[in-house]
């Protein structure tokens, strides 16, 4: 700051200048006192120069609206919305959200450095701060293919990045505990950084060997008895609050006075029709104070607490010095976002934002479906007995079952018939390897036709549902045709797809679009062709390949049992 510039906000500070902008009789919340301020916020430069009574060449009266910090996503991965992050920025501003901490591990998973270097480039023209923690562990684990690995030399390269302020969730905590040399490099690299954990149920001196490691933050506590031992050791907790995972309310009876600085706000994955209709952070707000929280401090959870966590200097209160990034609220009830200042210019209002941001996709996003001919004889199942170990799907759960039943067997392998045993298939897309797993799954309920996706937790791999071969076949080569996305099919015809050109698992297109097209599709799916409606299709598909959540599920190399942490057949000897 030069001299001219900080006598200048000293004497707009004192009032004896106008600022560029005054918000008049405002209810300020301040997050550092706890309290509800009647008067004005004083902005110049992007800053806030006083509270109080001030003048400005600008001024907009609230009329006793309340005036909160900018809202912070302590945690969330911008691919779960399938939009890019300009197309993200528009929906979640509008909702008071004004800073994220993205982990861009799932289109790193897909496109390794170049992923990251994208998502920080398309996040710099629009008005909202994208704070990217780096992805650590691409592959999620040894036992899929993902289109990268990226281990300590490659991060490197990106951690002196503006954006870059520490290292993503640490999935690997097996690797973690025990000292793996990979895992090691990469939490040396980070150690003057934050590093973000995912830990779920880790305990005793185990969870010490995970904290002392370096290890900050936690998002997966689905108990309070996780939340006590974590906030213990002196861990952020991080209360979730998104699509497929939703702890908040179960957890949110932890906080107290005592510990209340210790917990942040995130939504983690949050698909389209959730962030259109229910919100982002701003959800997360509501439901912190109607399970009794005060709504200040569920305010302070989502604005100074990430701020102090993640040493986002400048951000997450209104106070002299402060960034002008502000939120205008009609009531602490409803909390109806009325209108939302980033670094003091309006960006949004009555849930619209007033920018535009024009479309960035380099080539090297496009193009990432990379698979040989399949043929039906590639997708068989052999059976040495007429027993299947069989992923059974669990209603709102992203855990499964392992699940044991007699199957028809035809010429030694898997046949279908007319119960509810669907073939599932995951096939390694990003280098043409030709890895194919096939395995069997139920509950899922899907009759006369398949369900295609390259939206697959977290190496992104083809993944297909299906109840025959000939519709599984064409679900591949619809996927292949449209550059990845999302397909249904039935009796030979493609009914409807949702293309995701940004390496098949995101979009440019706006987000009401996507939406629109993927509540179309979600209909097709329940209607034409009867899946189970107590599941998300796509969702309960796209969790279906990830192998470090039991108990049984489904990579490019085979059927994994997370349990025993190995590879299982098809059939069973037991």
């Amino acid at each position: 700051m030069f001299k001219e510039q900080l006598k200048d906000i000293i004497i707009k500070a004192k009032g004896a200048k106008n600022s560029e902008l005054v918000l008049k009789n405002a209810n300020i919340i301040n997050v550092f006192s706890g309290e509800i301020i009647k008067g004005d916020v004083a902005i110049d430069n992007g800053r806030i120069v006083g509270m109080g009574e001030y003048k400005g060449d600008n001024e907009i009266d609230l009329e006793g609206k309340y005036l909160s910090p900018g809202f912070i996503d302590s945690h969330v991965h911008i691919e779960s919305s399938m939009s890019s992050p300009s197309q993200f920025a528009k929906v979640i501003v509008p909702r008071g959200v004004t800073t994220i901490i993205a982990d861009p591990h799932e289109i790193a998973n897909v496109k390794g450095i170049e992923g990251i270097k994208y998502i920080i480039e398309d996040s710099k023209n629009v008005p909202l701060d994208v704070q990217v923690m780096l992805p650590s562990c691409v592959p999620s684990t040894n036992f899929e293919n993902a289109g990268a690995i990226l281990e300590a030399k490659e991060l490197r390269d990106l951690i002196d990045e503006d954006n870059v302020i520490g290292l993503g969730e640490m999935m690997n905590y097996p690797g973690v505990i025990s000292a793996d040399d990979n895992v090691l490099d990469k939490l040396v690299l980070f150690n003057d950084m934050i590093i973000d954990g995912h830990g779920p149920m880790i305990s005793n001196k185990d969870l010490n060997a995970y904290v002392a490691a370096g290890i900050k933050t936690e998002h997966e506590c689905s108990t309070i008895e996780e939340v006590i031992d974590r906030i213990r050791l002196g861990m952020y907790v991080l209360l979730r609050e998104g699509s497929a995972a939703r702890d908040l309310r179960n957890i949110v009876h932890g906080v107290n006075k005592d510990n209340l600085r210790r917990f942040l706000l995130c939504t983690d994955d949050k698909h389209p029709d959730d962030l259109i209709n229910e919100g982002s952070i701003d959800f997360n707000i509501k439901l912190a104070i109607k399970s009794g929280i005060n709504p200040v401090d569920a305010v302070r959870m989502a604005t100074l607490n990430p701020s102090e966590c993640y040493g986002l200097k400048g951000k997450g209160a209104i106070a002299p010095g402060y960034m002008a990034d502000l939120v205008v609220i009609d009531n602490l009830d409803d909390l109806n976002i009325l209108k939302v200042f980033k670094s003091g210019k309006l960006v949004a209002e009555n849930n619209r934002a007033l920018f535009d941001s024009a479309i960035y996709l380099p080539e090297n996003m496009t193009e990432s479906v990379k698979i040989k001919d399949i043929m039906i004889e590639d997708i068989q199942i052999p059976m040495k007995t007429n027993k299947a170990n069989i992923i059974g799907v669990i209603e709102d759960s992203l855990v499964t079952d392992r699940v044991v039943k007699k199957v028809n067997i035809v010429d030694g392998y898997f046949d279908f018939s007319n119960d509810d045993i669907l073939k599932l298939v995951v096939i390694e897309r990003h280098l043409a390897t030709g890895n194919i797993g096939v395995g069997l799954i139920e509950n899922f309920n899907l009759k006369n036709g398949a369900i295609g996706s390259t939206v697959g937790h977290d190496s992104h791999n083809i993944i297909i549902i299906g109840d025959n071969d000939e519709d599984i076949l064409i679900a591949i080569e619809e996927i292949k045709r449209i550059g990845g996305g999302l397909t249904l099919v039935s009796e030979g015809k493609v009914l409807k797809s949702l293309p995701l050109e940004i390496g098949g698992i995101m979009t440019s297109k706006p987000i009401e679009e996507t939406n629109s097209t993927l509540k179309e599709m979600m209909k097709i799916s329940y209607e034409e062709l009867k899946v189970n409606k107590n599941i998300d299709p796509f969702m309960t598909l796209a969790f279906m390949a990830l192998p470090v959540i039991p108990k049984l599920k489904l990579t490019d190399m085979g059927l994994f049992d997370v349990e025993k942490f190995d590879f299982i057949e098809a059939y069973n000897e037991d």
